[in-house]
């Protein structure tokens, strides 16, 4: 690709970059996972790839302000009318369209391309680990979902009988399954030295959370049933 066509596709993307847990940072992180993959694998078209990389999450204002709608529809038809508007080829326009219509994690929509696992695979990397747990927090206060819910009895919930968002719920749902739904073995390996943190992470958590409810609401039982009560006239 030449630089000139680089220096194009990113200052398109970065016009429609406003949500911070899907910044320009996440995008370049994802093209450089994605440089990383491809370095395994043959016969890939670097063309397609990199526009693919670059112009994945240009929907996401759209989905942001209407929850109905798929960023990863919406930006492939974003990237492939602004592409045809450029000059670029229409097989080139739809390979590239193709990439971000099916890097979203769904079972329904699965990538086809090489190009299109590479770009699922490198995404996926960026929910994984350290950086997954810091962006899904990030994403919870942007939205204002909360850390955990409370199940009937007053315990926290783990998350993973949850219908109501939260970070237990996303972990539980999503990021503690995602590493086994990669595609390139360069892909699974890196996820796989990731793993482990993600794990921990979420662990000391609710172990920290669900220890201080547990400890708490047995000492303030404990005090609203004394018998040493103060008389409030």
């Amino acid at each position: 690709m030449k630089r000139e066509t680089y220096e194009l596709l990113e200052r398109y993307m970065i016009c429609c970059m406003e949500d911070t847990a899907h910044d320009k940072e996440h995008i370049y992180r994802v093209l450089y996972h994605a440089l990383e993959i491809a370095k395994t694998e043959h016969g890939v078209d670097y063309d397609v790839l990199i526009a693919a990389c670059l112009l994945h999450d240009i929907g996401r204002k759209e989905q942001f302000k209407n929850p109905a709608l798929c960023h990863a529809a919406v930006g492939g038809e974003k990237a492939y009318q602004f592409l045809l508007a450029h000059g670029f080829e229409p097989s080139y326009a739809k390979q590239v369209k193709q990439c971000i219509q099916t890097h979203r994690y769904r079972q329904n929509n699965p990538p086809q391309s090489l190009e299109a696992k590479i770009l699922f695979d490198a995404d996926k990397l960026d929910v994984a680990g350290a950086v997954g747990i810091a962006r899904t927090l990030l994403y919870n206060g942007i939205t204002g979902e909360p850390l955990y819910s409370l199940l009937p009895d007053g315990s926290v919930s783990t998350g993973e009988t949850d219908t109501e968002p939260s970070f237990f719920h996303e972990y539980k749902y999503k990021l503690e399954h995602l590493y086994a739904s990669f595609y390139t073995e360069k892909a699974r390996a890196m996820a796989n030295e990731r793993q482990a943190i993600a794990a921990a992470f979420y662990n000391s958590l609710y172990g920290e959370v669900n220890a201080s409810y547990q400890n708490g609401m047995d000492e303030l039982e404990r005090l609203l049933e004394g018998t040493d009560c103060v008389n409030i006239i």
